[in-house]
C-alpha cells in the first residue's frame, strides 16, 4: 500500500473554484505549502521545471509563485503572461491569482494570447483587419473534398479534419504530408495523397473566402514574430515572464511560438507531467518537457508528488498502472505518495453484457447520491462521474441513468453561459447591479441574499423542485450561480453586486462554469483536469482499451497513460469494470484489460508485480467468480437479427424493420403520461421516454412480467404505473385521478428520468 502521509503542516488543496482570503503580505503566500510548492513558488529566477504528479496541486504551486513575486515587488504583474490550454484553467488561474493579490497577471490560452496579438499588430505589420475566424472548419474541408471529387463520410470528414489539424500544428505543409504522416505512423482515414491533395484545397479555400482558422492563428503570430524584429521586440519588452502550464501537451508550433516570445532569456516556468501526455494524435509531445534540462542546462527541476487528491488505495492504483510503462515517459514517471487517509478499495467488475455494465453502473451510483440516513453514501451528483473511451459509450449509460432516476449531464453539451436562462439571469443581475438600493429586489446587502432574491423572480426556490428533465436543469443552472455568489461573498468581504457581474462576466469570456448537480458522463479525454468523488471507468476491454487502432508500442503507451489520467480523477471511490459480451446472450469472450494484470485481484502480472501485489474488490461474472445468469439475446422481432443498439433493444426490433405500432394505444398512452405527469408536476418523459411508449405500444403487454420485459419499465416504474398502463393495453377505461393522486407509496417526491438529456426523449 501506498504510504499516505499524516501531516497538519499543509493543508489540502483547496477545492477548484472555491474562494479564500486574500493574504496580508508576500510571506502570508507561502503559508500552507509544502517544501516542494515552497520550493516552486520562490525560485524566480532562471528557468524552472516543474514536475508535478497529478493531484499534487501544481496550480496552487504556479499561482502562488506568481503572486508571491508579485506581492514581493519581484515580478511585475502587467509582464506575466502565464498560458494553459483550456478556458476553464485560465479562467480558474485568473481567479486564484486575483484572490492572491496579484490581478493584473494576463492568464490565457496560447490561442487567446497569440490571436490578442495578431488583432493588435496586423494594422502595423500587414495592413487593414485581422481575416475573421471561420465559423465551420469541417464544412470547408467538407468542400474542399468535393472540389477533389472525393466523397467523405461522417466519420471520414472528422478524421480528415483531425488530420489537417495534426498537419498544421505539427508544421507540415499539404504536398509533405503523406511522407509525414508515414514518418510518425499516422492512421490515415483515406489514401495520405488524397487527404494532401484535400488538404491543399482547403488551405485555398479559406484564402478565396478570407478566413483563417485556429491553426492559423498560431502560424501567423509566429509568422509576424519572425518576420518583424521590431515587433518580437515590442512584445518582449512586455512580457519579462512566463510560466506554461501542462507543458507536456505542448505542439512543435506551440513550442515556437513561445521560443519567439522569450527570445534569448531564461525566465520561464513550465509545469508538466509526462505521464499524462494524451493528446499525441493532435501533435502534442512529451519532449519539450523531458528535454528542458538539455535546453535550459541550469535550470532548477522540483518534483512534486505529494497526491492531495486521492486515497492511497487509489495512488496504489495508479502507482500500479505505471509501474509497468514504456518508454522514455515511463523512465521519468513520478511515484505519488498518498496525503490522504485510506478509503475504500478500488471495486473490480465484471458483467455479462454491456446493458448490464451500464444498469449496474447506475444502480451503484443511485446508492452512493443517496442520502446518509436513508441508507446511501450521500455522495452530491455533482462529484459522480462515469468515464469511457469513446463518446459513443454514453448512450446506454445515458439511458441506464435515466431509468434509475439519477440526474446526470453530459461534458461537452451545451456551454453552461449559453444557457438561455443563465444569460437571463446574467442580465437581471447586472440591471440589479446598476439600479442599487433603488431596486425594491435588492433589501439585503449580502450578495448572496441579493443574488437569491433576484434569482427567485425566475424560477430559483431553496428547495429543488421534484423529478429532472428541462425544469430541474434550469433550477441546477439558477442554484450553481447562487452557489457562486456565496463563495465569491466569502472570498471577497465587502465586494458589490457589481463586483460579482464582472466576476461572472470574466467567467463567461473564459468559458469557467460553476459546477451544477448532476453525475458527469464524459470520455477520457474530456476528463482531463477535473477530479470527483466517486469515478466509474467503464468499457475496460481489450478492444477499447487500448482502442483496437492502437497498434504501435507507442500508442499502446498513450492508452496506458490515458487509463492513469482516469484513475487519478478519484478522490475516494473508484469503481472498474467490464462487459464480457457486448450484447445479451452473446458469447463471453471479451478480456479485460491488459492494463490491470497484475493489479486487478486474481490477475497474473506481465512482468515484475507491485511490491504487496494487487489491491481491491473484485465482483461480478469473471471466470472466478460465480456466474450469474446470462440474459438471453435480443432479436429482432421482424428480422431476427440480434440486437446490439440500446434503441433497438428497447424496441425490440430493427430501427427501419416495419413497426406493427397500435397508434390508437400510442396515443392513450400518451394522454395518460400527459395527465400523469401532471398530477407530479414533473415534465412528461419523467414518467416514460417517448421510446418506451411506442415499446409498450407495439409489444402490448398483458402481463406484469411482460411490461417488465420491456427496456425502461423498471420495479420503480412497473410499481408505479404498472396497473394503469396494463389496463390501457387491455383497452379499460382507467378512473379520472383527483389532485395529489400521484404519488404511490410515498415516492411522488423521487426524481424522475433526466430524459432532456436523452437521446431517445
Amino acid at each position: 500500500m501506498t504510504p499516505a502521509t499524516h501531516s497538519t503542516l499543509f493543508p489540502q488543496v483547496s477545492t477548484p473554484g472555491a474562494y479564500a482570503a486574500t493574504p496580508r503580505d508576500a510571506d502570508a503566500v507561502l503559508e500552507g505549502l509544502d517544501p516542494e510548492q515552497r520550493e516552486v513558488a520562490t525560485a524566480l529566477h532562471g528557468a524552472v521545471c516543474v514536475l508535478a504528479g497529478a493531484g499534487t496541486g501544481k496550480t496552487r504551486a504556479i499561482t502562488h509563485r506568481i503572486a508571491y513575486g508579485v506581492r514581493a515587488g519581484i515580478l511585475q504583474p502587467a509582464s506575466v503572461l502565464a498560458v494553459t490550454f483550456t478556458n476553464r484553467a485560465a479562467g480558474e488561474m485568473r481567479g486564484r491569482l486575483r484572490q492572491l493579490g496579484a490581478g493584473g497577471v494576463q492568464a490565457r490560452t496560447f490561442h487567446s494570447a497569440a490571436l490578442r496579438q495578431l488583432q493588435y499588430f496586423w494594422p502595423k505589420a500587414v495592413g487593414g483587419e485581422v481575416p475573421r475566424l471561420a465559423e465551420r472548419k469541417v464544412q470547408l474541408v467538407a468542400e474542399a473534398a468535393a472540389r477533389c471529387r472525393v466523397r467523405l463520410d461522417r466519420n471520414e470528414l472528422r478524421d480528415v479534419t483531425g488530420e489537417i489539424e495534426w498537419s498544421k500544428v505539427t508544421q507540415t505543409v499539404p504536398e509533405d504530408y503523406p511522407a509525414a504522416a508515414a514518418k510518425h505512423g499516422r492512421e490515415a482515414p483515406r489514401d495520405p495523397a488524397e487527404i494532401g491533395r484535400i488538404y491543399a484545397g482547403y488551405e485555398q479555400l479559406k484564402r478565396d473566402r478570407g478566413v483563417i482558422d485556429f491553426e492559423d492563428v498560431l502560424l501567423l503570430t509566429v509568422g509576424v514574430l519572425e518576420e518583424r524584429p521590431d515587433i518580437a521586440d515590442q512584445v518582449r519588452r512586455q512580457y519579462q515572464h512566463f510560466v506554461v502550464d501542462e507543458y507536456q501537451d505542448v505542439s512543435p508550433l506551440q513550442q515556437r511560438l513561445l521560443e519567439l516570445w522569450l527570445g534569448d532569456r531564461q525566465s520561464l516556468c513550465v509545469v508538466g507531467d509526462a505521464s499524462q501526455t494524451i493528446y499525441s494524435f493532435t501533435g502534442a509531445t512529451p519532449d519539450h518537457l523531458l528535454d528542458f534540462r538539455t535546453r535550459h542546462p541550469g535550470a532548477t527541476v522540483v518534483k512534486l508528488i505529494r497526491d492531495y487528491r486521492s486515497t492511497p488505495q487509489v495512488v496504489h492504483l495508479a502507482n500500479g498502472l505505471l509501474s509497468q510503462a514504456r518508454g522514455r515517459a515511463a523512465e521519468h514517471r513520478l511515484e505519488l505518495v498518498s496525503q490522504r487517509d485510506a478509503g475504500p478499495e478500488p471495486v473490480y467488475t465484471a458483467h455479462a453484457d454491456e446493458p448490464a455494465e451500464a444498469e449496474a453502473t447506475a444502480r451503484r451510483i443511485r446508492e452512493l447520491i443517496t442520502p446518509v440516513g436513508q441508507g446511501g453514501a450521500g455522495v452530491p451528483p455533482s462529484q459522480v462521474a462515469v468515464l469511457y473511451r469513446v463518446n459513443a459509450q454514453s448512450e446506454l449509460y445515458e439511458q441506464a441513468l435515466a431509468d434509475a432516476e439519477v440526474p446526470y449531464q453530459l461534458r461537452g453539451a451545451e456551454r453552461f453561459f449559453e444557457r438561455p436562462e443563465v444569460r437571463e439571469a446574467g442580465m437581471l443581475l447586472r440591471g440589479a447591479a446598476r439600479a442599487g438600493s433603488a431596486d425594491p429586489v435588492l433589501s439585503d446587502d449580502d450578495i448572496p441574499s441579493q443574488v437569491r432574491a433576484v434569482l427567485g423572480t425566475r424560477g430559483w426556490t431553496p428547495e429543488p423542485p421534484a423529478g429532472s428533465g428541462a425544469v430541474r436543469d434550469r433550477w441546477e443552472s439558477l442554484a450553481a450561480l447562487v452557489r457562486l455568489a456565496e463563495d465569491f461573498a466569502r472570498g471577497r468581504p465587502g465586494a458589490t453586486l457589481s463586483d460579482l457581474v464582472a466576476e461572472l462576466d470574466e467567467r463567461a469570456a473564459a468559458q469557467h462554469a460553476p459546477t451544477v448537480e448532476g453525475v458527469t458522463l464524459a470520455s477520457l479525454h474530456a476528463a482531463k483536469g477535473l477530479e470527483w468523488d466517486a469515478v466509474f471507468l467503464v468499457g475496460l476491454t481489450e478492444g477499447m482499451m487500448p482502442i483496437t487502432y492502437a497498434k504501435t508500442d507507442q500508442q499502446i503507451e498513450e492508452e496506458r497513460r490515458l487509463l492513469y489520467v482516469g484513475v487519478t480523477r478519484a478522490r475516494r471511490h473508484l469503481s472498474l469494470s467490464w462487459a464480457l459480451s457486448r450484447a445479451p446472450g452473446g458469447r463471453p469472450s471479451r478480456r479485460p484489460t491488459r492494463f490491470l494484470n497484475g493489479l486487478r485481484p486474481g490477475s497474473a502480472a506481465p512482468a515484475a508485480r507491485m511490491p504487496g501485489g494487487g489491491g481491491g474488490i473484485e465482483r461480478g461474472t469473471g471466470p472466478s467468480a460465480p456466474v450469474r445468469k446470462r440474459r438471453t439475446p435480443v432479436h429482432c422481432r421482424v428480422c431476427g437479427r440480434t440486437l446490439t443498439d440500446a434503441g433497438e433493444m428497447k424496441l425490440m426490433r430493427c430501427e427501419d424493420c416495419p413497426s406493427e405500432l397500435d397508434e390508437a394505444l400510442y396515443e392513450r398512452l400518451r394522454d395518460w403520461r400527459a395527465e400523469q405527469a401532471g398530477l407530479l408536476g414533473q415534465p412528461a418523459f419523467c414518467v416514460f421516454t417517448d421510446k418506451t411508449l411506442l415499446a409498450i405500444a407495439e409489444a402490448v403487454p398483458g402481463t406484469e412480467s411482460e411490461l417488465s420485459g420491456i427496456s425502461g419499465v423498471g420495479r420503480r416504474k412497473l410499481g408505479r404505473f404498472g396497473d394503469d398502463v396494463l389496463a390501457l393495453c387491455a383497452g379499460r377505461e382507467l378512473p379520472r385521478p383527483h389532485e395529489g393522486d400521484g404519488d404511490v407509496e410515498g415516492e411522488g417526491s423521487q426524481p424522475g428520468d433526466p430524459a432532456e438529456n436523452s437521446t431517445e426523449k
